[in-house]
């Protein structure tokens, strides 16, 4: 079982007592109560930024293994893309992006992180001189961002300002 990480933050303890007495009071199967929990300490780790993201995706891949809840699930692969993220693995990332809009395709926060990668990779092929390539990884970069206001259309101003700016996306 994952060892609870629970740090001096009085809201932190707060919450953490709450989840711990709602999953023993909700009528759920016993293997969801154990995805929750692996799910709950991936969660923590991440948030609190130690750094120890190989335990984190280990919590994170036992969740998986037994969270049978498809919207559920969405989140928890979202989770794993983001640590893909952090580590620089932007393949994997979008991998696990793609397997939790599979799931949920109401995650505005997953198109909006393809979109950065995507984004990246363009500039990157800019940088080794091949303006093709990074004008496909452009577009693509688009047509998520594109998705992802669609969903928020108040958020993501800042793609919404790209968009424009390179005449990929007219708005009203």
């Amino acid at each position: 079982m994952p060892r609870s990480r629970i740090n001096g933050n009085f809201i932190d303890k707060t919450s953490s007592i709450v989840a711990n007495i709602l999953l023993q009071i909700i009528p759920t199967t016993s293997g969801e109560k154990r995805a929750f929990t692996y799910y709950r300490d991936g969660a923590i780790m991440l948030a609190q930024s130690e750094g120890n993201y190989a335990e984190a995706l280990q919590n994170y891949y036992e969740a998986t293994r037994l969270e049978i809840d498809p919207y559920d699930r969405s989140y928890i692969l979202y989770n794993i893309g983001l640590i893909h993220t952090s580590n620089g693995e932007h393949t994997k990332a979008l991998e696990y992006y793609f397997r939790a809009l599979e799931r949920n395709p109401f995650l505005p926060q997953a198109f909006n992180n393809m979109a950065v990668i995507c984004h990246y990779r363009g500039e990157q092929a800019i940088l080794q001189g091949d303006s093709e390539i990074a004008e496909a990884w452009f577009d693509q970069a688009a047509e998520y961002w594109k998705q992802a206001i669609a969903l928020t259309p108040g958020n993501y101003i800042e793609a919404q300002n790209w968009l424009k700016i390179t005449k990929r996306f007219e708005f009203e």
